[in-house]
């Protein structure tokens, strides 16, 4: 039987939304005030969903706390109150929109948890925009 588990955190973060192949006016019209050159931010609150089998002994899929200890030391220490483009290896060549950042997250979390347990991340950009990957 196979069970989910979540656990929500929140971090601030700056970006700008740019894309490099393009010209200025270009990204002005695809990003508006996202392409703002002195950046903004973002309160974000990120939910991590593991599934897995109960442990017979533990009675756990996943001890919370490991869970927790795993997303404050690889994510929340990695992103909170950062320039993503500035300051984030990932971001060097890479826009950060929320796709893209819900996707390194899982990247990140992925490489730290057993193959046994099936991984989604859900990041809130703001109250009413979210992205999930997998999206399935």
């Amino acid at each position: 039987m196979k069970v989910t588990v979540s656990r929500k955190a929140h971090f601030n973060a700056a970006h700008r939304l740019h894309n490099r192949q393009l010209t200025d006016d270009e990204n002005r019209r695809l990003f508006g005030k996202c392409n703002n050159p002195y950046y903004h931010g973002h309160n974000y609150n990120l939910t991590v969903k593991v599934t897995g089998e109960i442990d017979p002994i533990s009675g756990y899929v996943i001890d919370m706390k490991i869970l927790k200890d795993i997303m404050q030391e690889h994510v929340l220490d990695y992103l909170d109150h950062k320039n993503l483009n500035e300051e984030v290896e990932e971001f060097s060549s890479l826009n950060p929109t929320a796709e893209n950042i819900c996707v390194v997250i899982w990247k990140i979390l992925r490489e730290q948890l057993d193959d046994k347990f099936t991984l989604k991340i859900i990041l809130y950009e703001t109250e009413r925009n979210f992205v999930e990957y997998p999206s399935a």
